[in-house]
């Protein structure tokens, strides 16, 4: 069904949700995996014009990337990592073009209201740009939690 699977990634403790779910994906479908994260701090967002070095946000952005696809690829999936920099939606939206990939998968910690509105919403904004199905795994609340 699937043959390329794009995973946002926020190096947060939120990605295992969407990792779990996507191993299992992968594995049932055949699908190759490629994680993207989207570096979006001053110096990710101004590399190029401004000619910067990587940060060291970013080199442990990278490191983090390339951590998890060697645990893929160790599970004997085919994984491939990407750091990207910028605005998030811009940049999944267009990896996923170039990756060629025929689903995006992403976690979201399920906020509402002011909360979605202060915080902005990748996933949200990423649905009503891309043209590829995205698949949203909603993070579990903590015990005890509405």
């Amino acid at each position: 069904m699937y043959q390329k699977i794009l995973v946002p990634l926020e190096n947060t403790r939120t990605d295992r949700v969407v990792i779990a779910h996507v191993r299992a994906l992968a594995r049932h479908c055949g699908a190759s995996v490629v994680f993207i994260h989207v570096a979006d701090g001053f110096a990710a967002r101004n590399l190029q014009q401004l000619d910067l070095r990587e940060s060291e946000e970013m080199r442990r952005d990278r490191q983090y990337l390339d951590a998890i696809c060697e645990e893929l690829t160790a599970d004997g999936l085919s994984c491939d990592a990407v750091l990207a920099c910028g605005n998030p939606a811009d940049e999944i939206t267009a990896a996923a073009v170039r990756e060629g990939a025929d689903l995006i998968a992403m976690a979201t910690h399920g906020h509402r209201g002011l909360n979605d509105l202060l915080r902005g919403s990748v996933a949200s904004e990423l649905r009503h740009r891309t043209h590829v199905p995205v698949l949203m795994v909603r993070e579990p609340h903590p015990k005890g939690a509405p």
